[in-house]
């Protein structure tokens, strides 16, 4: 298999319109399946994503818009992925054609609900894609960072580390780097619990937390995280690299992140739901949370922080009570 080929970008989101501005950075054209024929339209007329990242003009001459999935794999080599996890089912539910031959990257940071499945996984099991064809991309990169153009680093990990290495020209330009692994388990779930962490790390800023606690809380999440990367898949990695800790770090610091967002509104007493319905996008850890819970049944590695945010999310225990309990766990 020679890549690139053919790419398309699977979704409409602000992560699947920055991965569109890198890809036309490096690639003359692109395939970009879209859902919604009202979108396409809008972004046909205008020049811009109406929903997503609308200060991004695109040359529109460059782009083939579809809202049928099975033309858009069909007409495509490699399919990059970038829908909520939560929605994944439900797109892939349209195929008919066949992934089999088709490279697929998945930028999904999160896990497939109900049969709590990696992405990579997900594919290989269910749409027969051979797991070498699969690649994650993984790293703290913002896609309204990626908009305005600020230097970036992302990482490509895919099992035959030569695709990786094939791929790497794609997602390469002057304000965005990349490195090349071959641990897609370890920065699937590491892209699945960082999220869960920044939860957390925003209801300890809406319950007035200070700076000195969160530093105190990031490094107990990255012990956490890394004693269940190595109870689930124990490749040799370094726990530092920016594709664990630095995607961590950006996602429980920064105003782009959603989960930091969702977390604070329940920190300054929403409830829930509320927060949810409150939220323009969605915040994947709170699904996330569920998943890495349930599978943890089988592993048992004593995850004191994912426990607290499980019973805040989904036994609706009281944040003050729990966060309280929390700390004394901390050193």
């Amino acid at each position: 298999m020679n890549l690139p080929g053919k790419i398309a970008i699977m979704g409409g989101g602000s992560w699947a319109t920055a991965l569109a501005k890198i890809v036309l950075s490096t690639q003359e054209r692109i395939n970009w399946y879209m859902r919604r024929d009202d979108q396409i339209q809008d972004f046909l007329q205008t020049g811009h994503n109406p929903s997503y990242l609308s200060a991004v003009e695109f040359d529109i001459n460059r782009i083939n818009f579809y809202s049928d999935i099975n033309r858009t794999i069909e007409e495509s080599d490699t399919l990059i992925f970038a829908t909520p996890s939560p929605f994944l089912k439900q797109h892939l539910k349209k195929v008919t054609t066949s992934l089999e031959d088709k490279f697929i990257v998945s930028a999904i940071k999160g896990i497939v609900p109900d049969e709590n499945m990696l992405v990579a996984d997900y594919f290989s099991e269910y749409y027969h894609v051979p797991i070498n064809h699969i690649a994650v991309i993984g790293g703290p990169c913002h896609a309204e960072e990626i908009a305005l153009e600020r230097l970036s680093y992302i990482t490509l990990a895919c099992p035959d580390i030569d695709y990786a290495y094939q791929l790497s020209p794609v997602f390469k330009n002057q304000y965005l780097r990349n490195y090349c692994c071959k641990d897609v388990t370890g920065i699937e779930y590491a892209s699945v619990l960082k999220n869960v962490y920044a939860i957390v790390a925003g209801i300890c800023h809406g319950m007035k937390y200070g700076d000195n606690f969160l530093a105190v809380f990031i490094c107990n999440a990255i012990e956490e995280m890394r004693n269940f990367l190595y109870a689930v898949h124990g490749l040799e990695r370094d726990i530092t690299d920016s594709v664990y800790l630095g995607d961590l770090l950006v996602t429980a610091y920064s105003r782009f992140s959603r989960n930091r967002t969702f977390g604070t509104m329940i920190g300054k007493g929403y409830s829930v739901k509320t927060a949810q319905l409150e939220m323009e996008m969605i915040a994947e850890g709170y699904y996330g949370t569920k998943c890495i819970h349930e599978i943890n049944e089988k592993y048992k590695v004593n995850m004191p922080i994912l426990d607290a945010l499980y019973a805040i999310l989904y036994e609706r225990k009281s944040p003050m009570v729990v966060i309280r309990q929390l700390t004394q766990t901390f050193k």
